[in-house]
């Protein structure tokens, strides 16, 4: 590591190989905590290229539990983190959504690192049992339309920096890979980024890796979602457009009204209270164009406005409430 860190130090940048060597031997315990914490910090304070993010990539899904769907179409929503926004939770009320107009959806998720609450926090104090059992995921995702998979359960080699993202307590690379490395590679992704250079890094990516589809969003002041608080870009193949919430129907909101809740319970009321229909309109609009935009990239040739509804009624008829219900039981 001594070698790998003084290169770094002096500005270098690793090769794909090299980058999922380092990671493989950080995976197997052979660095330190103090070793790691550098190795981490170097990517802090310099942007990472796209052969790293590929060889970390690589690396993580050598090491990881696999999940095999049989060419099962589905679709991961997710978002980055590290956007210190501190909002409900978007992405996993999307997904839910998604599930509910009929689509099959394999989250994956994590405890929270630099939000209050997590896909996996929430999740898991709403009674839903993590777990990397093929059969019972897979009759989830047949019954429910959507499964979890707790990215701990996938990715034991994680275990080995998951003490030192803790004590650093902000967004590291490892925010980058948890939309490259679900096990299930989902055909389609829905992510966000917490900024743009990120998302011209995932598209990269995602013009390398010819079996997956990206539709990439970040809004312009500064969430890894569609926020509907500012404009947003949106990434898809080789396109790229600056939309407008008006442009899709949508009022501005304030960041005010996407707050969610200073603690795992409060969040846990916020995500059923809009997952009954009970949401404020902000709330609804928000996860409703989420779950719309990630409805469009299962079908592109269906207008986005048309996706949203599509996305509102599943949430307002209570088919996503239905679906969920399921899921835990």
């Amino acid at each position: 590591m001594k070698n790998i860190l003084t290169r770094l130090f002096d500005h270098e940048k690793l090769n794909r190989t090299e980058a999922e060597e380092v990671l493989v031997k950080i995976s197997n315990g052979e660095y330190n905590n103090a070793q790691i914490a550098a190795f981490i910090s170097v990517y802090l304070m310099r942007a990472i290229s796209v052969n790293e993010l590929l060889g970390f990539r690589d690396a993580l899904l050598e090491l990881s539990k696999p999940f095999d769907i049989e060419g099962i179409e589905s679709i991961d929503i997710v978002g980055t983190g590290g956007d210190g926004k501190n909002t409900f939770n978007i992405s996993t009320l999307s997904s839910i959504v998604v599930a509910g107009a009929g689509y099959k959806v394999t989250k994956h998720g994590n405890y929270g690192v630099s939000s209050a609450c997590g896909s996996s926090n929430v999740l898991e104090h709403l009674g839903y049992q993590f777990t990397n059992d093929e059969d019972i995921l897979k009759k989830q995702l047949d019954k429910a339309n959507i499964c979890f998979l707790h990215a701990p359960l996938f990715h034991p080699a994680m275990k080995a920096v998951a003490p030192v993202r803790k004590q650093l307590g902000v967004k590291t690379f490892f925010n980058m890979l948890g939309p490259l490395v679900n096990p299930a590679q989902p055909v389609k992704s829905l992510l966000g980024v917490y900024n743009l250079e990120l998302a011209r890094l995932y598209q990269y990516i995602f013009q390398k890796t010819e079996d997956r589809d990206a539709a990439i969003v970040y809004s312009m002041d500064g969430y890894d979602e569609i926020s509907l608080t500012s404009p947003f870009k949106l990434r898809q193949n080789n396109t790229e457009q600056l939309l407008r919430p008006t442009d899709i129907g949508k009022s501005l909101l304030q960041q005010s009204e996407l707050y969610g809740g200073g603690d795992v319970p409060s969040s846990a009321n916020i995500f059923m209270n809009i997952l009954s229909g009970n949401g404020t309109s902000a709330q609804i609009d928000v996860v409703t164009t989420n779950a719309g935009v990630a409805i469009h990239c299962l079908k592109p040739e269906t207008d986005i406005k048309d996706c949203i509804v599509e996305a509102n009624e599943a949430l307002m008829n209570g088919n996503a409430l239905k679906q969920f219900k399921i899921l835990l039981n």
